[in-house]
């Protein structure tokens, strides 16, 4: 049954992410799928609208190079303001239509909707530590939730793509019990959740939440999966220390797979148990010029074939 589970990674592994005034030396897309390709992994992500081509022929001619499936591409929102959900869905129309033509319509990629992740001071500040104090106003949920259905609709019925939504720190769908909310106020047939372990983890507050929990928790919703680490000691430094989102991710708080408190072993014993016959993205957030991109995702994707995918 593993060998019905194909591995992807992300853009966001070699530094590219959505915030802007990162700074650090951004590595070109050709570079990010060559090294990608050779390490191991048969699919990727987008990333950054602008990041790879955008025009249909060129980026499919890319893929095809590398013989590598387009598996989604992320999509952030402010879907808390009513006044950015009509751009928000020209966006998303626009990046479902490069993903429908750049892609296997028996295996079909997903719109990975968020938040404007990061442009939240409060928010963005105490990511890893939300209290309920910041949370959504009931009025803000509902717009927030009707920003999403009418995004993920008009996705479904201009390209016949299926819209996840990623639950992200330092954004207003962090925590638990704010993921449990944006589900019970959405509809499970026009939204899914593409579930990410080490954002489930450190949004939790706390190191003793396991990824397993939020599987359970959330398993009639899950249509996609992120594995992403989440390194325990500097988590609760971040915490201690009153660390914001991103010096946090530049501390290394996702950190390589194995290295952080997620049993993945674990997951994978439940995707199996699930009959998960999906793709899991391997997501190493890094900023950009951090790290050695190609050789954490060799040793990422050696782990993961140590579990047997």
């Amino acid at each position: 049954m593993s060998g019905r589970i194909r591995v992807a990674n992300a853009p966001c592994s070699w530094g590219t992410l959505e915030f802007e005034g990162l700074g650090g030396e951004q590595i070109g897309y050709a570079q990010m799928l060559n090294e990608l390709a050779s390490t191991g992994y048969a699919g990727t992500e987008l990333g950054n609208w602008g990041y790879m081509p955008t025009d249909p022929v060129t980026l499919l001619k890319e893929l095809r190079a590398y013989q590598l499936s387009m598996r989604g591409a992320f999509v952030p929102v402010a879907l808390a303001k009513a006044s950015a959900h009509e751009e928000g869905n020209d966006r998303a129309i626009r990046t479902a239509k490069l993903l429908a033509a750049t892609s296997d319509p028996n295996d079909p990629p997903f719109i990975v909707l968020a938040d404007e992740n990061g442009k939240i001071p409060a928010r963005t500040n105490n990511a890893g530590r939300i209290t309920a104090d910041l949370e959504l106003s009931s009025t803000d949920w509902k717009v927030f939730a009707q920003g999403a259905m009418q995004i993920a609709r008009a996705v479904l019925e201009t390209t016949g793509l299926r819209t996840v939504f990623h639950h992200h720190c330092a954004g207003y769908i962090e925590t638990p019990a704010e993921t449990a909310r944006f589900l019970e106020l959405t509809d499970p047939e026009l939204i899914g959740l593409v579930f990410d372990t080490g954002h489930y983890v450190y949004g939790s507050g706390t190191n003793e939440t396991s990824a397993q929990s939020g599987l359970d928790m959330f398993r009639d919703r899950i249509w996609y999966v992120h594995f992403k680490d989440c390194e325990p000691s500097v988590a609760s430094e971040a915490r201690m220390r009153g660390w914001d989102y991103f010096e946090a991710v530049g501390h290394g708080v996702f950190c390589e797979l194995g290295h952080g408190c997620i049993d993945f072993a674990a997951v994978l014993d439940w995707l199996h148990a699930m009959n998960y016959t999906g793709w899991i993205v391997v997501e190493q957030d890094v900023l950009p010029g951090m790290g050695h991109p190609k050789e954490s995702a060799a040793r990422n994707r050696a782990y993961l074939r140590a579990l047997g995918i």
